[in-house]
This record gives structure tokens, sequence and C-alpha cells, in this order.
């Protein structure tokens, strides 16, 4: 018996029958040979965190426009919380703690340079159907691997691509809108939980809000500090989420899910639409957009910077310019867009 076979063995001795078994997996789209060590679930996650995708996510904003400081979050730390906070709910339910984590630690790879508002901006230029969540199933679908994709189960594509749905409910109703797995259900919780406490921390500490201005109903009832809010709501969702007609309800308390909601809502009012917030916007819009329609119109540019980050395979004539460009915006960092744009639109004269 291999040491993926024992893997597998011990999957199904402690896992509850809710759970997705890596044995189980509905597979890959091209079929490949077993890794005599490594479960599925397990070659997916190894397979995110050595793309290229994955390492780019240090220097790519949360939601503050980098660089500010060492302490603010990017989008790699917040994808670091999410994997813990979901593999820590995944853990106390007997789900497949592999499984959450590949989804989670996949969750953002396509996600753009300057937080939400780059993913806005191109919304704007390219196409209003464009989000950072089908963004990131294209990176591991097409974009990584020298345009192969990284082959992954379709438990985690479809785990990343239903991680998000802008402001909808935490828990939606829709069953449409929910991942297949409940590991994949539970990876969009852990995102909204990390990113309810984190971006919350990062604006006191910017001085956009001041911790005073918290609702009082946020703060009675999740807590005062970080590790007391998101604690609360681990605890929350583990100890309400129960089995009922045969299904595992993932659920949360009234009061703790109402004050997640006004916490959210908070968030987005004086926080992710601040006047600061809005400033970092319209720098991010005017990169990008001159980018954008700068690449449009110099293929042979193009050319060097897709092969600059290793995207020449996704270069084909299957895809339009502009999908391409797209592509190309959508996988820069922060500091690399703005590198960039100073290279081309001022250039160090030559003396």
């Amino acid at each position: 018996m291999s040491i993926r076979e024992e893997f597998e063995k011990r999957e199904k001795n402690f896992m509850s029958p809710f759970g997705c078994l890596s044995a189980a997996t509905r597979g890959r789209d091209t079929d490949e040979k077993l890794c005599p060590v490594r479960t599925a679930f397990q070659l997916d996650r190894d397979r995110i965190v050595y793309s290229n995708a994955f390492r780019r996510l240090k220097h790519k904003t949360q939601v503050f426009l980098s660089p500010l400081g060492d302490d603010y979050r990017t989008r790699l730390t917040h994808t670091l919380e999410v994997a813990q906070m979901a593999r820590a709910i995944a853990r106390a339910l007997f789900l497949n703690e592999d499984l959450v984590e590949a989804i989670a630690l996949g969750h953002d790879l396509g996600h753009t340079p300057f937080g939400h508002s780059g993913e806005t901006v191109l919304k704007e230029i390219f196409s209003a159907d464009f989000s950072h969540n089908a963004q990131s199933l294209r990176v591991v679908e097409v974009l990584e691997n020298n345009g192969q994709g990284l082959n992954l189960t379709h438990e985690v594509r479809d785990g990343i691509l239903k991680h998000s749905k802008g402001f909808g409910k935490i828990i939606p109703d829709d069953v449409l809108e929910r991942a297949g797995t409940y590991e994949g259900q539970i990876a969009r919780i852990a995102d909204i939980m990390a990113y309810l406490n984190h971006d919350l921390e990062d604006a006191i500490r910017s001085g956009v809000i001041q911790a005073e201005q918290i609702p009082a109903e946020c703060t009675e009832i999740l807590g005062f500090t970080h590790s007391e809010r998101a604690t609360t709501m681990i605890r929350d969702l583990i100890s309400s989420t129960e089995v009922c007609d045969d299904k595992l309800c993932l659920q949360m308390s009234a009061d703790v899910n109402e004050a997640m909601a006004i916490l959210r809502k908070f968030l987005y009012d004086k926080v992710y639409q601040s006047s600061r917030v809005h400033q970092h916007f319209e720098n991010a819009k005017k990169i990008l957009s001159e980018l954008y329609a700068f690449f449009i119109d110099n293929e042979q540019m193009l050319l060097v910077n897709l092969n600059e980050l290793q995207m020449t395979g996704c270069n084909d004539s299957s895809q339009s310019q502009e999908r391409i460009v797209c592509d190309l915006i959508a996988s820069m960092t922060d500091r690399y867009a703005m590198n960039l744009y100073k290279k081309i639109f001022f250039p160090i004269p030559i003396v």
C-alpha cells in the first residue's frame, strides 16, 4: 500500500460522512498518474503554492495601495489567514482539511493589482462580467504552467470559482451560488471572516477610522480585538452547524450573523468607500486603464511583458487581444504595474 493510499484509508476512518474523500474526487480534466505520496487534494495544494500567481500575491494590495508599511496585509497574508481559519473549521467538523486548504490558497490567484480597485477598473475597461474569482479559475485552468494550467481537481476549481459573490450573503440561500462541497462553502465563509477582521485592523492602523467608531453591537457580540472577533466567529459557526435532513447545515447564530453583517456594511461605508481609498481607486484607474490602452496598440511590448511574467502560453490565436491584455493586467503586482507605468510614460531621458 502506497503512502497516498494510507492517507486515503485514514480519511475514511476519521472524516465525517459529509466530508469529501480524496479518493472520491470527480477527477481532473486531464487524467494523470496518481502520486504515490500525496492525495489528490494535497497535490493540488502543492501545485498552487509553487505557482507563479501565488508568489505574486505578496506584492498585491489587500485594501490600501502598496507600499504603505510592513505590517499591513497583502493579498498573500490574507490568503494565509483564510487558509488557517478554514482548516480550523474543517478540522472541528471532521471535513477534508487538505481540500479546504487548497481552495483557500488558490481563491485569490486571479486577483488584480490594487485590490478591488483594480477589479472595478477591469470591469469598466474590459468587461462588466470580469470578476476576480472567475479570473482565479482562469489562472489555474489556462494561464499557469505556460498556458497548460495546473490541472487541478474539480472540487478545488469549483471552490475557487464560488468563493465570492460580491456583497452577497455570508452563507448564500441559492444553492447554485454555493460550492459543491462543504469544504468549498467553508472556504467562502473563512474568506469573509478573515477580511472582516484584518481589514478593520488595518483601517484603524492607517487612521482611516478610529476604534471607537466600530458599531457597539459588533464589539459587544464579536469582541474588541482581532483575536476575540476571529475566535467568536469560528466557534459560533462550528457550534451552530448541525445536521438537518441528512445534510450538513453550515450556519451561524442570529446575533453573530447580524453582527458580522453590520460590521461588513460598516467597512464598505467607512473604509472601502472612504475618500482615502477612493483616491487609491482613482490612481489605480489611471495606471491600469492607460496600461491597458497602451498594450492594445503595442503588440510587441505586450509580448515582452507576457514573457517577463512567464505568460507566453496564453498568447494564442483563440484569444482576443483584449482578453490577453486583461490577463496580463490582472496578473501584475502593484509594484510591477507602477514601475511599468513609470517606464512607459515617464522614461528617463538619455544624457
